[in-house]
């Protein structure tokens, strides 16, 4: 649908112009500058909700210095931008005619003085004109620039009308591909008999649209030379460029009405043989529903300092976010990459004290901490653990059969036999408790690997029986076993308040004031590591002996033990000092970075959530917490009243209404709007990270994204089709893609398929 513009006496439209059109601001008091400046009666009585959805402006209509090109494919306004330029004069004219946008009367004074106005500006420009055009009379290429820049939108020639339609087809097509994740290319070269020519996927669907009847693809395919592609892969590049930003700006523009927002990346990821790291935004949209979209991938830099400052770059300036807005970051990344992106975090704070560095909902707490432990036993471990687990999900049958073991080993608990079952169908390594559960199932795991290895029946093909050899070997070696016990032990500490802050929103106030406990114990065990650490060491190689694992330190240390004869260093002070002691260091110093003043602060603000409220028996000090957003509020002077009476609307509720235990519930109570500061602290609290969407509805874009990880090989990935596969819901403007395709990459009598690639003559 084409955009009109909804000043009087303007006529232009999007599809006959390159100009930017805007939305009505959503904000009360700059829309109505923005109605009362139109002088259009009708558009008096509309919310600025209906203006911003239904209404736009062309760019015709506001300064020049109002206007901000961030990039080829956006142009935004400044925050303070009002239109100024108006023709409120021309239809007087001609009274007879009829217009649509119907202009608001005005008195002859009125009249008198806006004409008065426009000769005063004319007589002040025709210097400026003078002077413009002696210049130009020296310089006839400035004069023809000038000429470009004033001239009125000319109708497109029929010539340029077919190629808008050609683009469109091929941004159809390419759209078509994303959404249903088909991959560009087509057989592979070694696939294909010597001598014969196979299409892409692009091409063949090129050549069905052609062949189906589409008029505008034949006759451009009849006009090309016959050892050309149709589309190349250049033009095919620069055209799904065009579409993911265009994609991604629809949701980018969400974000930015919403002011706030907090970013969010998940593990790193291959595409097509290189590392990337996914980008998600959470924000709140004008449903008042929180929502955690995908919006790219971000190329992954082994420099951590290159990282952080590509990945700031990239969100200020590629995607135009303004990261003053930013309210909270969070890194789900594997072992290995953890403490590059704690460096990103620290670059980001250090510029932006707002954008708290906190824990992702999503992620348990004990499997955060375990994954960012700088050990490298315990990378190699969990990396073990994810390969086990993948292994016996590959098929039922192996699932199956683990289940078979199971039920032989847990004869005398049969409650706890049938819990471990129910367990080992889900994704298990991503819970609170994980490590208890596999030193639980260890035995299992490993009688059941080792008998699909050894199976003499020959149930299992080579390559699964190969696998199980391999994952049998990783899960007997004694480093695997001590490691493995001792995250248990140390994590034990942490499961509870883990498990509490991905509860309820009650759970979570709750678990930020029994921080201080959780790090008083771990101090205590740090205090006394030698005696907490015999303990483990000794549990370790009991669960090596039930198994029948030879106790041994691994290959580099022992050799180099052998060449130094006063060594005395033995197995338990060795895991003492290599995996014990880091391990505890860190989780301590990893708990008071993620929970930091502000961390807490934030969390303590919870008591605004009328159940928690009411389990402190509205005795709550919201006000003291809330000063770290006091610039956030709209009317920060009123904000202790206004919380007075918040707590007072509660207190004294009738009987048979129940306390929203939510922020999504207490965003969507009908008089919210008349607490305007509570209303904006909600909003807030409920973007950061740490906080769980209470709406799957609207945690789409990470399941979409494991979704499509999972169902896409690694070499057909590309980071410009996932963004359509994983936004397909997304509207999309083919006429806006089709406009800065042609600005960007081509004049308006150039033909797209002067990008061809030249082929073999078949």
């Amino acid at each position: 649908m084409p955009n009109f513009c909804a000043a009087p006496n303007c006529t232009r439209k999007s599809t006959q112009s390159d100009l930017a059109f805007f939305r009505f601001p959503r904000d009360p008091a700059r829309c109505q500058k923005w109605v009362e400046n139109c002088r259009r009666a009708d558009l008096e009585d509309k919310t600025p909700d209906q203006l911003n959805k239904h209404y736009r402006l062309c760019a015709k209509h506001f300064e020049t210095s109002m206007i901000c090109r961030t990039s080829p494919y956006r142009t935004v306004l400044r925050d303070n931008a009002i239109p100024t330029i108006f023709d409120l004069t021309s239809h007087l004219n001609n009274p007879h005619s009829r217009h649509r946008k119907r202009i608001k009367e005005l008195s002859e004074d009125e009249i008198r003085t806006l004409k008065q106005k426009k000769i005063d500006e004319t007589s002040e420009q025709e210097p400026k004109h003078k002077e413009i055009n002696n210049s130009n009379a020296q310089n006839p290429s400035a004069e023809e620039g000038g000429e470009e820049q004033d001239e009125d939108i000319l109708p497109l020639t029929l010539e340029e009308k077919e190629n808008k339609e050609y683009l469109k087809s091929l941004f159809e097509i390419l759209i078509l591909m994303g959404k249903q994740n088909i991959p560009l290319d087509g057989h592979e070269a070694d696939e294909i008999p010597e001598g014969l020519f196979t299409p892409d996927n692009f091409q063949a669907l090129l050549e069905c649209r052609i062949n189906s009847g589409e008029e505008v693809l034949r006759k451009r395919f009849e006009t090309t030379a016959v050892n050309t592609l149709f589309c190349s892969k250049t033009q095919q590049k620069q055209m799904l460029e065009i579409c993911e930003s265009c994609i991604r700006e629809e949701t980018l523009r969400e974000v930015r009405d919403s002011h706030f927002f907090s970013i969010v990346t998940d593990d790193v990821v291959d595409i097509a043989g290189e590392e990337h790291l996914p980008v998600l935004v959470r924000f709140v949209d004008e449903a008042h529903n929180l929502r955690e979209e995908f919006v790219g991938f971000l190329p992954y830099e082994a420099d951590a300092e290159i990282l952080a400052v590509k990945f700031h770059t990239t969100i200020t300036e590629k995607w135009g976010l303004n990261m003053e807005y930013c309210r909270g970051q969070a890194y789900i990344v594997s072992s290995g990459f953890s403490s590059k992106m704690k460096v990103v975090a620290s670059r980001l704070l250090e510029k932006y004290p707002q954008a708290i560095y906190t824990l992702c909902s999503s992620c348990a707490l004990n499997m955060w901490l375990a994954k960012s432990v700088p050990v490298m036993g315990v990378s190699v471990a969990l990396g073990t653990i994810e390969e086990v687990c993948s292994f016996f999900h590959r098929s039922p049958q192996l699932l199956l059969e683990l289940n078979n073991v199971i039920s032989v080993l847990f004869q005398n608990n049969e409650e706890r036999g049938k819990e471990l079952k129910e367990i080992c169908h889900s994704q298990w390594t991503g819970r609170h408790d994980a490590f208890e559960i596999l030193v639980d199932l260890l035995q299992a795991l490993v009688l059941c690997l080792d008998g699909i290895n050894s199976d003499t029946n020959v149930r299992w093909n080579n390559c699964i029986a190969g696998r199980a050899f391999v994952l049998c070997s990783a899960v007997t070696d004694f480093d695997f076993i001590v490691t493995i016990v001792v995250l248990k032990n140390v994590l034990s500490f942490t499961r509870a308040f883990g498990k509490n802050l991905q509860g309820q929103t009650s759970d979570v106030f709750f678990a930020a004031s029994s921080l201080t406990a959780v790090l008083h114990s771990l101090n205590e065990v740090m205090e006394n590591i030698e005696v907490y650490h015999e303990f483990w060491f000794e549990e370790a190689t009991n669960l090596a002996a039930k198994l029948d694992i030879q106790m041994k330190l691994p290959g580099k240390f022992r050799r180099a033990q052998h060449s130094n004869l006063e060594s005395q260093l033995t197995s338990e002070s060795y895991y003492k000092e290599t995996l014990s002691v880091p391990t505890v260091e860190h989780i301590i110093q990893e708990l008071k970075d993620i929970f930091s003043e502000q961390h807490l602060k934030a969390l303590k603000c919870l008591s605004l959530v009328p159940s928690v409220m009411g389990q402190l028996k509205f005795n709550t000090s919201e006000e003291h917490h809330a000063d770290m957003y006091r610039s956030d509020l709209p009317n920060p002077d009123t904000l202790s009243a206004e919380l007075h009476c918040w707590r007072i609307k509660w207190k004294h509720r009738g009987k048979d209404i129940e306390l929203p235990s939510t922020i999504y519930e207490a965003l969507h109570l009908p008089d919210i709007k008349f607490f305007p500061n509570v209303y904006a602290l909600l909003k807030v609290l409920c973007i950061l990270p740490v906080m769980k969407v209470e709406n799957e509805r609207y945690e789409n874009g990470r399941k979409r994204l494991k979704a499509y990880l999972r169902n896409t090989l690694t070499d057909q990935r590309s980071s410009n089709l996932a963004l359509l596969n994983i936004n397909f819901d997304i509207k999309h403007d083919l006429d806006l893609m089709v406009d800065t395709y042609i600005k960007l990459y081509t004049s308006k009598s150039e033909l797209p398929t002067d990008n061809s690639e030249t082929i073999e003559n078949t």
